[in-house]
């Protein structure tokens, strides 16, 4: 993936093959309640013990709504929600649908409405490496081309993860990729940035995470046994 931005399959066979930047939504929980107005509560999401915080759902709502102003102000912007069915407990409902579906339920797409044909979804993520990497592979099979330009939406906490770690990993370019950060719940904030300090130094270690602790966590949020699609559509 060393070329990004060069390889253009051509526009007649892509849906969106006139947007050329990604915006990437990263998903932490799946979405489980039918009412719109339970979307900041915790209870309306299926949370691991680390996640249970006053305020963590909150968060979840401010990505989603940092993601959509964020390729409001950009028309040649595509914004993914990514995240797959990591939560046994809450069946097959993906992150990514969890995030579409509160951006919906919240009107937001009725506010932005050309956003909303803009706004779709990366449904096998298990892990940030996936989130940002098979971004890019969703964001070619609906262009024809991989992003111009990338700008990942998550905790302010991850951006030395995603900005440097993981953009590393795939090889793109620096100058063109852009960060959003929000805090994370005050509750959570002392054991969240402990948590990161020992997954990043594991990503150091493992850039894709394919051994040891990262790949077993990432074995583990896949309840469904869901197959990778992308080597057919983004080799």
């Amino acid at each position: 993936m060393n070329d990004f931005g060069k390889l253009d399959l051509g526009s007649n066979d892509y849906p969106f093959a006139n947007l050329s930047n990604l915006v990437m939504v990263a998903g932490h929980s799946v979405y489980t309640s039918s009412s719109c107005g339970k979307v900041d509560k915790e209870d309306s999401w299926v949370l691991e013990a680390y996640q249970k915080h006053p305020g963590q759902a909150a968060t979840f709502v401010a990505h989603i709504q940092e993601g959509v102003e964020i390729v409001s102000k950009d028309d040649g912007a595509l914004l993914l929600f990514s995240g797959g069915e990591t939560r046994k407990h809450a069946g097959p409902r993906s992150e990514a649908q969890s995030y579409w579906a509160v951006a919906e339920l919240k009107g937001w797409f009725s506010n932005e409405e050309s956003v909303r044909w803009r706004a779709l979804t990366e449904e096998h993520a298990r892990d940030s490496f996936e989130n940002l990497l098979f971004s890019v592979c969703r964001f070619r099979e609906l262009t024809g081309k991989y992003p111009q330009n990338i700008t990942v939406v998550s905790y302010d906490f991850k951006e030395e993860r995603f900005a440097n770690l993981h953009r590393t990993a795939i090889s793109f370019p620096e100058s063109r990729f852009f960060y959003s950060g929000t805090p994370a719940s005050p509750s959570s904030n002392e054991a969240a940035m402990k948590g990161e300090s020992l997954v990043r130094s594991q990503f150091q270690e493992d850039p894709y995470g394919c051994k040891g602790s990262l790949w077993r966590k990432k074995r583990g949020r896949d309840p469904f046994h869901r197959s990778i699609p992308y080597p057919n559509g983004c080799p």
